[in-house]
């Protein structure tokens, strides 16, 4: 697991691994809609979904832990973490059917903010709460840059799909 000497530099780090995926909104809504067979049967707009749900889940972790040591979404999210090969699946389905209820519009505007709003509340956590405490930055980096980095293939083929 990499190790941060302070804040700003994760929050460096995750900025600059999250730009690439920020081109997903200079897509119309049609290439958006488009599959992918090089992203697994996945639209721009499935990409996007996938990523923001679960940077939505870790701004409630960073709410919670603004106002105290202690996350009930954090709890949550480890005991899926733990139990992933059973439950990952199905998860992932549920979120994608969730989000896929949402408009085009609403989409684009939580994929454009939610990053922006994570990365302000961790600037308001004290640090032993999230850079300091192993398991809460496992999940972070689980659930931001190393998930980006698994994804990056998935964006190239959507963005080669819309010859961007």
């Amino acid at each position: 697991m990499r190790m941060y000497s302070d804040g700003l530099s994760f929050l460096e780090e995750e900025r600059d691994a999250w730009r690439p995926f920020e081109e997903l909104l200079q897509l119309t809504d049609e290439q958006l809609e488009q599959e992918v067979e090089g992203a697994h049967g996945w639209t721009g707009r499935d990409l996007m979904a996938h990523l923001t749900v679960w940077q939505d889940g870790w701004l409630t972790i960073a709410r919670e832990l603004a106002v105290g040591p202690q996350s009930p979404a954090f709890d949550w999210l480890k005991a899926v973490s733990d139990d992933w090969d059973a439950q990952g699946d199905a998860l992932n389905a549920r979120f994608q059917a969730e989000w896929a209820s949402l408009s085009t519009t609403e989409l684009r505007g939580r994929f454009a903010s939610i990053p922006g709003e994570l990365r302000g509340y961790l600037t308001v956590v004290p640090e032993a709460r999230w850079l300091k405490d192993s398991g809460h930055l496992r999940s972070l980096l689980a659930n931001t840059t190393e998930h980006y980095g698994d994804h990056i293939a998935d964006l190239k083929a959507v963005l080669a799909a819309a010859e961007r």
